[in-house]
């Protein structure tokens, strides 16, 4: 029965998971709350993501504070508090931090954003090189959710 889904978090609340995310990630509805739908967080960008596919789900992002850098296939935008994007799947897009790090709503179609960064963080320092994120070793991790790193992904048709 749909009214057996209903979910409130309180300001501040966020959904447990698998595995503890650091507080700049909080997850508001898991993909299991969406029937596989949605997933929906409130993150606060710590630091820059590098050029990436996501070969299955759409990414929605929409700025709370702050500004934004997106790179999106080959054009650069910055999208500022109260600007809505669209990251269709298959397209390759990078984000940064432009002002002090920016807090934004990320809704991922179909869901599973959270458990991809469940896994990324229990992977923990293994993904980093140097101290930045390493698409050699994140592509081990990131393959059984559909995504890709690298600094130019191959662009999926359909």
């Amino acid at each position: 029965m749909p009214k057996d889904r209903f979910l409130l978090l309180k300001p501040g609340e966020a959904r447990p998971g698998r595995v503890p995310l650091p507080p700049s990630f909080s997850v508001k509805a898991m993909t299991e709350d969406t029937e596989t739908r949605f997933s929906l967080l409130e993150v606060t960008l710590a630091m820059d993501i590098p050029r990436h596919v996501h070969h299955e789900a759409d990414e929605c992002i929409y700025v709370l504070e702050g500004e934004l850098g997106i790179d999106f296939d080959d054009e650069t935008h910055i999208a500022t508090k109260g600007t809505f994007v669209l990251l269709p799947r298959g397209v390759p897009h990078a984000l940064r931090r432009v002002s002090e790090p920016p807090r934004v709503l990320q809704i991922s179609s179909p869901g599973g954003w959270e458990h991809y960064l469940e896994d990324l963080f229990e992977a923990g320092p293994a993904v980093f090189t140097q101290g930045a994120i390493d698409p050699a070793k994140i592509n081990r991790i990131a393959a059984p959710h559909r995504i890709t790193y690298g600094s130019r992904p191959p662009r999926e048709h359909g």
